[in-house]
């Protein structure tokens, strides 16, 4: 399941007019697919976790804390705006229990997985 994520169509960042992209680890264990982005600074009302058609977005905007003008900086890294990352899910995900949680700048978004049916045996009445 995991090798679809590293597939070419399925991170579709492109042409979102994001400012930033927040890092993200993905990762399959037994029971699920995690999601764990980087977004420091940005307040949990302003992300936005989105399924749609098998494609789970995370988006949402890291505000300036305080105006400062241009000319005062003397080093200016860090990146404000919106962000958005998409990533299209494999076959065989529970769509409904997709659960989401914020802590220390981290989201972490878990995908569980459908459990597959195993082979029953049918006793005749």
């Amino acid at each position: 399941i995991i090798n679809e994520f590293f597939h070419p169509a399925v991170c579709i960042d492109e042409g979102t007019g994001s400012v930033w992209n927040p890092i993200v680890d993905v990762y399959e264990n037994n029971e699920s697919i995690v999601v764990k982005a980087e977004v420091p600074g940005v307040d949990k009302k302003d992300i936005s976790v989105d399924i749609d058609n098998g494609v789970l977005t995370v988006k949402g905007e890291r505000k300036h804390e305080e105006e400062v003008k241009e000319d005062r900086f003397y080093r200016k890294e860090r990146v404000y705006g919106k962000f958005q990352r998409a990533f299209r899910l494999p076959e065989g995900t529970d769509y409904d229990k997709i659960n989401a949680d914020f802590k220390d700048g981290i989201l972490t978004v878990t995908v569980p997985k459908v459990e597959e049916k195993k082979p029953k045996q049918i006793s005749i009445h």
